[in-house]
């Protein structure tokens, strides 16, 4: 089993790094591999809405990260996001990411685990936490509690491995994904399949006058 972590910050090692790293730690202490994947320098632009994906299984735009994680999606049991916050909610990188990749493969995304870490020096946390969790809720992913919103406090490294409370809250989301990826291995082998997902009902509000 195996868990793909992005951090969606410019800071290689910084806040989201140091909050990333205590999961791939404690995930690695439960027997479960992970890797980290590093997009925050990455020129990544947003949807342009052109549906190429629709027919391909792959986003257009060809010149970042998002088509190497659709391409080696099968890999990973679990994802995991991290973002920094700015202005209240995740930065640009993180978005315009999560935006290509799940509007392109949202379809394979579902029974898979997944959560969303959060980084800010003070305010906006639950704001930009929210946000990126209803990615996971749209798309039928099962999504692991903490002990606590799933947030690490600091404007430097240095002070993110002083959030001791931060700190914990990471190494008990990922104690509970291992479980449930544990717990979801163990039903595969009872021969307990996953749901079978009903073909999609889009609805609009737009009614017609007549």
């Amino acid at each position: 089993m195996k868990v793909l972590l992005i951090n969606g910050s410019p800071h290689r090692r910084g806040c989201v790094y140091t909050a990333l790293d205590e999961i791939a730690r404690t995930l690695g202490e439960e027997g479960i591999e992970s890797e980290m994947l590093q997009i925050g320098r990455e020129p990544i632009t947003g949807c342009i809405a052109c549906n190429y994906c629709a027919s391909h299984g792959r986003c257009v735009q060809d010149k970042d990260s998002v088509n190497k994680v659709i391409d080696r999606l099968d890999e990973w049991d679990g994802l995991i996001f991290g973002s920094p916050v700015y202005y209240g909610g995740p930065n640009g990188q993180t978005t315009a990411f999560m935006d290509r990749l799940f509007y392109a493969a949202g379809n394979r995304m579902a029974g898979k685990t997944a959560a969303a870490v959060v980084s800010c020096r003070r305010g906006g946390a639950t704001a930009a936490f929210d946000r990126m969790n209803k990615y996971f809720l749209m798309n039928n992913m099962i999504v692991p509690a903490s002990q606590y919103w799933n947030q690490i406090h600091g404007f430097t490294r240095e002070d993110a491995l002083k959030d001791k409370e931060g700190l914990q809250t990471m190494r008990t989301l990922a104690r509970n994904m291992a479980w449930i990826l544990k717990c979801m291995k163990a039903g595969e082998k009872e021969g307990i399949k996953k749901p079978v997902q009903e073909e999609w009902i889009p609805t609009h509000f737009i009614q017609d006058k007549y």
